[in-house]
């Protein structure tokens, strides 16, 4: 059933190995070390039809890795690994150790492993076919009641079944009991008789009827003694009718700007018209030549320096009043408090780590952080620390801390170089255009950081062309056409030897945007432009027609660098949308190696402060790296993500 076992230390030293084929499995162990266990992730991996999972040995440093077939459902696996684990380590312990570490020696674990494999298969048969106990009677929340719980005694109130004591239910029966006690007050000094009860309490739930009938029984007397009985009816009969006023016909609203139909032609838009191609937008000159080079890193507003500020305010009002220097926050405590929550060199277990996991845990999804992705991180942290020996005077919480803080710092590291210029320069080198495309739900700020991008590229010296293919959405290519202008307008092409810096390709709506991003690349091909931006229809991650067409878009223009947009705003969302269509460009592609998300645009930074948790989520679930970061309305609002400023925001 198992194709692979083994255990090999962190250094990478294989101590025992188990193989039942004679498959090479070094791609995919390397894999699972490149892409979990380094990444300080969990759960199962899969790579090349097979599933591998890992169980870590903190104390004596090492991995244990098991592997079978993708298609195979093994309950047992968990139970197996920790199985084996405390197996090993309880034999082999001597050899082991730091003092006496003995990697040469003779680790005979065959017949061990078959008896463990053999026992753990058997559970897992006897698991399968197990019936599921019924709970008993003890264990249901009938047998924690009393007879005292269940008598009714007179006078005390009794919620309705199902409610509680804030529920709908008894809040409007208590409102209409408050209503009808008022209405009896004020009724033109009558009182309408009143039951109340022998020990002052107040009328049970059950007298709400009797209650509305006081009410109504009030309204008819009033109304029959007031100005609202008969004779107000007879006098308003006898009173003279008012003139009535002629009716007036249905008349065509006039609006303000344009109502009339001769205007109709003025207001479209689709076509350029003479007065359109003198743009009235005046450029910015102090942006021009801004971002040249590389992207700018973002930088996050941190208060630790306003704390800073605040501890030496406080220690200079101290010696004003008292005259000398304020005490430390260990001195204050007493000679003792300084041993206060230190843990002797002893190896940490899961229990002891529990409470500041919880509170870490409950922090990242306050900061926005997906809730499975942090209960996740803090996962593989207790996995990473479970067994370690920590220093005397460490506590728990500051390790769990930095811990959780290092592998956040890992997890927003790119992982694999990403340098579009370079990439652009080798492309053109090449003669062929470089082409990128941009995806993403409805409303995320695709358009807009397209034009963000572009202007970035053009302070490079690099000619793009824009592939209109959002062909749905009305005025998408109006904003684009817009975009060019103003474009244009700040890079003019007398500055750059009469060529047009920015083109659009456009071919209007109702088209198919697969043929129009063909059509663009090849016209960038023939017209030696360097950059083609693809900008496509926004498309919710659920909807599988609209997921395919993007597949095929992606898949016949096979484009150099696939981006995928996302918000910032966003929390469990953002998880949702990036796994269905990294998943939507991988199963609707007929190509064997289908082409999926390369790298991420994170737009409305600017608007989210220091919950900047949809970046990790992000990051983590498809290990891809945040390419760019809008941060606002100009064309300059374009940052390269810094992974230290972010968790810093992220953890304070």
């Amino acid at each position: 059933m198992l194709d692979l076992f083994t255990i090999f230390t962190k250094g990478g030293i294989v101590l025992w190995c188990f193989r039942s084929t004679n498959q090479l499995f070094a791609p995919s162990v390397n894999a699972l070390i490149k892409s979990v266990i380094l990444q300080e992730r969990s759960g199962v991996y899969d790579h090349d039809g097979l599933s591998l999972q890992y169980k870590l040995d903190n104390e004596f440093e090492l991995v244990f890795v098991v592997a079978f077939q993708k298609i195979l459902q093994l309950s047992y696996i968990d139970k197996f690994l920790s199985d084996v684990h405390l197996e090993f380590r309880d034999r082999y312990k001597n050899d082991l150790r730091v003092d006496n570490r003995n990697y040469g020696a003779d680790f005979e674990f065959g017949a061990d492993f078959r008896r463990i494999l053999e026992r753990a298969e058997k559970w897992g048969r006897q698991q399968a076919t197990m019936p599921k106990q019924m709970r008993s009677y003890e264990d249901s929340a009938k047998s924690k009641k009393t007879v005292a719980s269940m008598i009714e005694r007179k006078g005390e109130e009794k919620p309705p079944a199902g409610a509680g004591s804030g529920s709908k239910k008894s809040v409007k029966i208590a409102e209409k009991k408050k209503a009808a006690s008022e209405l009896l007050a004020d009724s033109d000094g009558m009182e309408a008789p009143r039951s109340p009860r022998a020990n002052g309490s107040p009328p049970e739930l059950g007298e709400d009827l009797i209650m509305e009938s006081r009410k109504k029984f009030a309204e008819k007397m009033k109304g029959g003694s007031g100005g609202g009985g008969k004779g107000s009816k007879l006098e308003k009969q006898k009173s003279p009718k008012s003139p009535q006023q002629p009716q007036k016909g249905k008349q065509m609203r006039v609006w303000d700007l344009g109502g009339n139909t001769k205007d109709l032609p003025n207001l479209d838009r689709s076509k350029d018209r003479p007065e359109d191609v003198k743009s009235d937008f005046t450029p910015n000159d102090q942006i021009i030549g801004s971002m040249r080079g590389g992207i700018r890193d973002l930088d996050v507003e941190s208060d630790s320096e306003e704390d800073d500020e605040d501890e030496d305010e406080e220690e200079e009002e101290y010696e004003e009043q008292r005259g000398g220097k304020k005490p430390s926050s260990s001195s204050r405590g007493g000679m003792f408090s300084m041993f206060k929550g230190l843990v002797g060199s002893k190896n940490l277990t899961r229990d002891d780590m529990q409470p500041a996991l919880d509170k870490l845990r409950d922090h990242l999804i306050g900061k926005n952080v997906a809730s499975d992705i942090a209960q996740k991180l803090c996962d593989s942290v207790a996995g990473k620390l479970e067994g370690r020996v920590i220093g005397t005077f460490d506590t728990i919480a500051t390790t769990v801390r930095n811990t959780l803080t290092e592998a956040l710092v890992q997890i927003l590291s790119p992982k694999r170089r990403v340098d579009i210029l370079r990439d652009c320069l080798e492309a053109k080198r090449a003669g062929r255009p470089f082409v990128m495309s941009f995806c993403g739900v409805n409303g995320v700020g695709k358009s807009t950081n397209l034009a963000k991008i572009c202007f970035w590229l053009i302070e490079n010296n690099l000619s793009v062309l824009i592939a209109a293919c959002d062909t749905f959405r009305a005025g998408a290519v109006e904003q684009l056409r817009t975009h060019m202008r103003h474009l244009n307008a700040l890079h003019p092409a007398e500055r750059h030897g009469g060529r047009s810096m920015v083109q659009l390709y456009e071919k209007g709506y109702g088209k198919d945007a697969a043929g129009i991003a063909m059509e663009a690349i090849r016209y960038a091909n023939d017209s030696k432009i360097d950059v083609v931006l693809i900008d496509t229809a926004g498309r919710m991650q659920d909807n599988e027609p609209l997921m395919r067409a993007l597949a095929k878009l992606i898949k016949v223009n096979e484009p150099d660098l696939v981006l995928f947009v996302g918000e910032a705003l966003v929390g469990n969302e953002a998880v949702d949308q990036l796994v269905k269509f990294n998943q939507a460009l991988a199963d609707y592609s007929s190509s064997e190696r289908p082409h999926i998300i390369d790298g991420i645009v994170l737009t409305k930074f600017d608007t989210i402060d220091d919950k900047v948790g949809a970046a990790i989520s992000m990051t983590y679930i498809t290990g891809q790296p945040i390419v760019f970061v809008g941060t606002g309305q100009t064309y300059t609002d374009l940052k390269a993500l810094n992974a230290k400023a972010v968790v810093h925001a992220l953890m304070k």
